[in-house]
């Protein structure tokens, strides 16, 4: 027989839904009413669904990507002709959570742990408001939970919930994203949508699960990071703890020579990251804790669609390319 939880449990998962409710109404009134019509108005540039049926052929023209174009038809009639698609615009989205410990820092207000727990509110609810189903993979000290892909706003309350209500980790280990990514791979069988949160302040060797997770979803790295992690302001002498594995150190700030150092292995820290991601074949979102989560979403659509243009074939418009080349 399973026990009743206590006042003291109830409570707590009440406040905790509450404060979940809370979260998701503020960004449905300042950034989710916003970003609808902007991301939604080009979903098939953005997010593409991912069953496509044979709809029609016709003459290739000016811009047709020529990907679509039907070799055999044009050899027996002399002249180009691309297929045509009906696409099936469902999608299921994944959210990969890193919750690893390093994401409770924030040099100001606002920590990579609540910036997560947004951007996954706003991509969550987009999405599910057009009937689309969204689900989610958490890792802490490991994967820990699997939440299935389903839709409505309440799907997304739950998926925020559990989210914040998660315990303090009982030990500090280095976070391990090829062990993540590999556990991904084998729970998200359909091909999907997915979005890997994470600061990426993990033991190294993820790029290769990366690259084969993109072969089979369309992936975006949604990376959380703080300026603090860039450079060091002059604060004197400081006692600082490594978030993943809780080891103590003191540093001296005022040192110019240490701050070059720092600033240096950030430098080449965040050159590593870009190659890598790059290898893996996947673009890359950044969410900084000093930004607001609307303007970075709006970018980085932006960006998606100019190069969906450029991709297809006789390039963008003027005012595009001119754009994108600057």
């Amino acid at each position: 027989m399973s026990k009743s939880p206590s006042n003291r449990e109830a409570a707590g998962t009440a406040a905790g839904a509450a404060s979940a409710e809370q979260i998701l109404r503020r960004l449905e009134w300042t950034v989710i009413r916003r970003l609808d019509g902007a991301i939604h108005g080009n979903y098939r540039t953005l997010f593409r669904g991912f069953g496509l049926d044979l709809a029609d052929l016709r003459e290739y023209q000016y811009h047709d990507d020529v990907r679509h174009i039907d070799w055999n038809v044009t050899a027996r009639l002399g002249t180009p002709y691309v297929r045509e698609y009906h696409e099936d615009r469902e999608v299921t989205a994944w959210f990969l959570l890193d919750l690893s410990p390093s994401l409770d820092f924030g040099s100001g207000e606002v920590r990579k742990r609540s910036v997560s727990a947004e951007f996954v509110a706003v991509l969550a609810r987009l999405l599910t408001r057009h009937g689309n189903r969204v689900g989610a993979l958490f890792y802490g000290e490991r994967v820990d939970t699997l939440i299935p892909a389903r839709s409505g706003r309440r799907h997304v309350l739950h998926i925020l919930h559990r989210m914040r209500a998660r315990p303090e980790p009982t030990e500090s280990r280095a976070t391990n994203l090829e062990d993540f990514l590999r556990n991904a791979f084998r729970f998200i069988p359909r091909r999907s949508l997915v979005f890997l949160v994470s600061d990426f302040i993990s033991v190294p060797g993820w790029t290769e699960a990366l690259a084969r997770l993109a072969q089979r979803h369309e992936v975006v790295a949604v990376r959380l990071y703080d300026p603090l992690e860039m450079e060091l302001p002059d604060l004197g002498l400081v006692l600082v703890r490594d978030a993943e594995t809780g080891e103590p150190l003191f540093v001296d700030t005022h040192s110019r020579g240490f701050r070059k150092r720092f600033a240096a292995a950030a430098s080449r820290r965040e050159t590593e990251l870009r190659a890598a991601l790059q290898r893996a074949g996947v673009d890359c979102l950044e969410l900084c804790t000093d930004t607001q989560l609307l303007d970075a979403i709006l970018r980085f659509a932006d960006l998606r669609k100019r190069r969906s243009l450029l991709a297809c074939g006789g390039g963008a418009p003027r005012h595009l390319a001119a754009g994108a080349t600057a």
